[in-house]
């Protein structure tokens, strides 16, 4: 007998309709990211088997939820399943599965996820150390191309569930610069993968190896993954085996699932390359019945960005796939969060419509958000770095929470983290809590500032008072920052305030001596303010002596409900329409510039100066120069007057 197992018949072998066969090209993109994962991936190469097997995985999910309202497709064929057969006279591997399948614009479109855009911005990140770049490669999703770390070509046969035998599709390539796409004839529903090894990888091509990988992967798959069985001389016979366990993980109990299954199934989840940061598994029993298993990843995904993409958590109804990245589940500052989610209440037959306005959903939804926060919670306070390392992926999103959330706005509070001049460093690791605890007395608020850099942030004029009483202040850069503190406007009782926007009141903290020099300062240039505000007109609201300077002249103090300036330039330059502002200039009384224009009589060179003074101020803040040129003509002029 030889040593062939179970070969499928040929897809192509009898062609009754029209064969249209056409050849495409490769993006450039995608042809340098396949070399680059194929390297980079190989010294893990056994993935490839878990990642096709997970596709094969989520193709029969996928068709049994349509199922339930269109029970014809399944074809008068109830049991969904996975093959994984070898051929070793024609060193070929074949995992095929009767899910859903595609049609011929299905497999031009999602053959697999790196064909999908953003990946010329992926390749940008790319940093040349092959270590670094496979947790990349890892993270953008290796999925169907990962066949090509160990086959030099790949041919992939399938029809949709419900479409004609005609209708049959054949793609195939050798993962360079090409591949073709052909109509076929194929009887059967699903999706057929056969990949032609390369020299020396005759490993994938033994019984034992390729159940082992199986075993250790795809064990948790709630189908049956099967092989041909073998007689007494380990020759292959007529039945198939299951080689897998085959029941869903996260009905079993807890106190059986090792750490290795947990992550296992995390990379069949999540599609992920790398092992999970955390996990939390969950059965909740009463008003309603669920069991919740929910991971946060270690890495952020690659289109963390793109909020209306979801892909973050399954829903099963009694152990039967519902749909795919249910976002009634999770909210969107979570949408990191990754697993799935078991309910006994829910009708099979439920819709995304119905899911919208669901108590049961409503009740599963919040219970999964306090599992999540507590998660991030325990972590924080006890496993400090692991939370810094989520912190570093993932604070950007979960800033997003206190204006998305408000029931749980005190808990994400909490669980923020932020740069701050008690240390000076861009790292953000200092929490609400801890610059509470280091307030100084007569201090009631926490006052931040924004910024579009960290750097920026740091050497604001605005920190100067704050630097010389020792009160520290939290360095805001983030995008979201703006928006967050719009929401977030309090934490235990204390407010939260911007150094540069309003009336500045630092309470008790100055000193009589430190009041008593700001008045003499003030009286001596009393005259000065009715003059800049006259030179200056329309271009502000207000000139006034500040309280914040100690060794810059001047500062842009917008108002309290005002946006910065760097964000209003972004918003513009999106095209948004945005009204037209008037800060309030604040000068320091104490400043050699101003005592020097105090002095100054021509008023001409005064005007100068004013300008100058504004246009410095709002540099300072990040904003744009409505007339650059003049401001290097008038600075020059003055500077050679002088």
């Amino acid at each position: 007998m030889a040593d062939t197992q179970n070969p499928s018949p040929s897809s192509g072998a009898s062609m009754s309709v029209d064969t249209h066969k056409e050849t495409r090209s490769f993006q450039t993109e995608v042809s340098q990211l396949l070399h680059l994962m194929i390297n980079a991936l190989y010294s893990n190469k056994e993935i490839f088997l878990r990642e096709l097997i997970s596709n094969a995985s989520d193709a029969c999910d996928k068709l049994r939820f349509e199922a339930l309202s269109d029970d014809a497709l399944m074809e008068g064929e109830g049991e969904l399943q996975i093959q994984v057969s070898y051929d070793k006279e024609a060193r070929t591997l074949t995992v095929r599965d009767n899910g859903i399948g595609m049609s011929r614009d299905d497999v031009i479109e999602n053959i697999g996820t790196i064909a999908r855009s953003g990946t010329r911005e992926f390749l940008g990140q790319l940093t040349g150390d092959q270590q670094k770049d496979a947790h990349l490669i890892g993270q953008f999703g290796v999925g169907f191309y990962s066949a090509f770390i160990v086959a030099d070509r790949v041919t992939l046969t399938t029809r949709r569930a419900g479409m004609g035998a005609e209708h049959g599709v054949c793609w195939s390539s050798d993962g360079t610069g090409e591949f073709t796409v052909e109509t076929v004839e194929r009887p059967e529903r699903g999706t057929e993968v056969v990949l032609h090894l390369k020299e020396g990888e005759d490993e994938f091509l033994d019984d034992w190896r390729l159940r082992h990988i199986i075993t250790r992967y795809s064990d948790h798959i709630p189908l049956p993954i099967r092989m041909p069985g073998r007689d007494d001389e380990g020759n292959a016979t007529e039945e198939w085996e299951t080689v897998n366990r085959a029941s869903a993980l996260w009905t079993r109990p807890k106190g059986e699932i090792s750490d290795e299954e947990y992550q296992a199934f995390y990379k069949h989840v999540a599609h992920d390359f790398e092992e999970p940061l955390a996990w939390t598994h969950n059965r909740v029993e009463g008003r309603h019945e669920y069991t919740s298993l929910l991971y946060i990843p270690k890495r952020a995904p690659f289109d963390l960005w793109d909020r209306d993409r979801r892909h973050g958590i399954k829903l099963y109804v009694q152990r039967v796939f519902i749909m795919d990245d249910a976002e009634q589940l999770m909210p969107t500052y979570l949408r990191f969060v990754r697993g799935v989610v078991d309910s006994n209440d829910l009708p099979l037959n439920i819709s995304r419509e119905i899911l919208q306005n669901n108590r049961i959903i409503d009740g599963i939804r919040s219970g999964s958000v306090k599992k999540v926060l507590g998660l991030l919670e325990d972590m924080a306070k006890n496993e400090p770095e692991k939370y810094q390392t989520f912190w570093d992926a993932f604070g950007r999103v979960l800033k997003e929470g206190p204006a998305e959330d408000y029931a749980n706005r005190e808990q994400i509070a909490r669980l923020l983290r932020f740069a701050s001049t008690h240390t000076g460093e861009a790292t953000q690791n200092v929490s609400l809590a801890d610059y509470v605890a280091r307030m100084k007395e007569g201090q009631d608020t926490i006052y931040y500032i924004t910024a579009d850099s960290h750097t920026a942030a740091l050497h604001s004029p605005h920190l100067e008072v704050f630097r010389k009483r020792g009160i520290e202040v939290l360095l805001l850069s983030d995008r979201v920052d703006e928006w967050l503190v719009a929401h977030l406007t309090e934490f235990e009782g204390k407010s939260l305030k911007s150094v540069a926007k309003g009336d500045l009141d630092l309470g008790e903290t100055g000193t009589e001596e430190e009041k008593k020099a700001q008045q003499e300062a003030e009286e001596q240039v009393k005259e000065l303010l009715p003059r800049i505000q006259e030179a200056l007109g329309e271009r502000v609201q207000e000139v006034r002596f500040s309280h914040r300077l100690t060794d810059s002249p001047a500062c842009i103090v917008l108002s309290e409900n005002e946006m910065a300036l760097y964000m209003q330039q972004l918003l513009k330059q999106a095209g948004q329409n945005l009204p037209d502002t008037k800060p309030v200039l604040e000068v320091n009384p104490g400043h050699r510039l101003i005592r020097r224009m105090d002095d100054e009589t021509d008023t001409e060179r005064f005007g100068d100066w004013a300008r100058l003074l504004l246009d410095q101020a709002i540099l300072a803040e990040g904003g744009q120069l409505e007339d650059p040129a003049g401001f290097v003509r008038r600075l020059n002029a003055l500077i050679t007057s002088a």
